[in-house]
């Protein structure tokens, strides 16, 4: 293990492999990290682990905390996430803030979902560190540039997370081999898909294309589609929010924008969509796309290595630089019922290899791994 010497470990209360361990994991209220952080934690609660989440950056609504506090512990933590601070100064608190709950709670493993905030821990436990997004990557698939100097930090600190954690985490191919290109070799990295919860169903449709994003965020490249919309026959419908939490904006005036909706009004809007559109160009995964997936909606998505990994043969794709391509594979598949229902299954059949249960069984065995190798190393000192 990576840890320093000079912390024991706490007994660790582990049963059948990971089942029964204790578990940190780490959240944010703001990005997609919570719906993974909720639903991977609701799955492994079921396995009998006990959860403990260590919040960061903005407090949670109301509604979050409840269903958090359902699953397990919530703790908020008065320190920033790295991509809505200002500095990596603000990140120097996090190692003690983590290190002081493995303490209070009898962690057996933390799960962060950073790995900035993996930089510097010292803890005799072990480290998993998942990479769901970073600037550095975004920064490439976004502008096909290195990130600018001002936010160099961000990679040296992503690095030393990298360097710390006992396994490294991708939710994609792509997104590791990103990594790897942006960062050089990351030891012990492996991918576990995301997954969803969402019931599969199929609904009846209606004549529109939906779309879910945080729009303020460049990379899910709002403005094309907004583009799109005015040169096409659909209507498309551009959920989530257009103001980000550091003041970024999209001004949408083509697709209509209801703004940032709850989780359950947007999976209810994707039963109703006969379409479904991603033109993101940065994408580690894409939740969005297999939830509407296993709404039975038909998928036009972005030409990008994620969604070509996850989605080939069961999807539209279109290149994202091109508003009027974008256009042509919505109305394609608004005018062609036939083929909207045969990708629709393909993609809604695609959609169940990600399931919840596979994710969870997938992140137990990482845990047991780690905890064995953890066990091995205390054994041989």
């Amino acid at each position: 293990m990576n840890a320093p010497p000079g912390i024991k470990r706490q007994p660790t209360g582990c049963r059948d492999g990971a089942r029964g361990c204790r578990v940190l994991m780490s959240v944010d209220a703001v990005g997609g990290v919570w719906r993974y952080a909720m639903d991977l934690a609701g799955a492994l609660h079921r396995e009998g682990c006990t959860v403990v989440f260590a919040g960061f950056g903005p407090q949670p609504s109301v509604a979050q905390s409840k269903e958090a506090s359902a699953i397990g512990t919530l703790v908020w933590l008065d320190a920033d996430l790295d991509w809505t601070g200002d500095g990596e100064e603000g990140l120097d608190r996090i190692p003690a803030l983590i290190e002081a709950l493995v303490q209070r709670h009898a962690i057996d493993l933390v799960h962060l979902n950073a790995p900035s905030q993996a930089a510097g821990l010292d803890v005799r436990v072990p480290v998993i560190a998942v990479s769901h997004s970073c600037v550095v990557t975004w920064f490439e698939a976004v502008h096909g540039s290195p990130v600018p100097e001002r936010w160099a930090w961000h990679e040296r600190r992503n690095r030393r997370g990298f360097e710390r954690a006992d396994v490294v985490l991708a939710p994609s191919r792509s997104h590791a081999e990103a990594l790897r290109r942006c960062y050089g070799p990351v030891a012990r990295l492996e991918v576990i898909h995301n997954a969803s919860c969402l019931p599969v169903a199929r609904h009846p449709k209606q004549g529109f294309a939906l779309a879910a994003a945080r729009w303020w965020d460049e990379g899910k490249n709002g403005a094309a589609l907004d583009r799109a919309a005015a040169q096409c026959r659909t209507p498309v419908l551009m959920a989530g929010a257009l103001t980000g939490p550091e003041g970024s904006q999209l001004a949408v005036t083509h697709a209509r924008a209801p703004g940032e909706l709850p989780h359950a009004e947007v999976a209810a809007l994707m039963e109703t969509a006969a379409i479904f559109v991603s033109p993101s160009l940065y994408e580690p995964f894409g939740l969005a796309a297999l939830e509407a997936a296993r709404k039975g909606a038909a998928l036009v998505l972005a030409d990008i290595a994620t969604y070509r990994e996850l989605w080939d043969g069961a999807a539209l794709f279109a290149d994202p630089h091109d508003p009027a391509a974008i256009a042509a594979a919505i109305d394609r598949l608004a005018d062609d019922p036939l083929l909207r229902s045969r990708l629709a299954r393909q993609a809604g059949e695609r959609a169940q290899q990600f399931s919840l249960e596979h994710q969870c069984r997938q992140a137990l065995d990482v845990y047991a791994r780690a905890l064995e190798r953890m066990q091995r190393m205390e054994a041989a000192e």
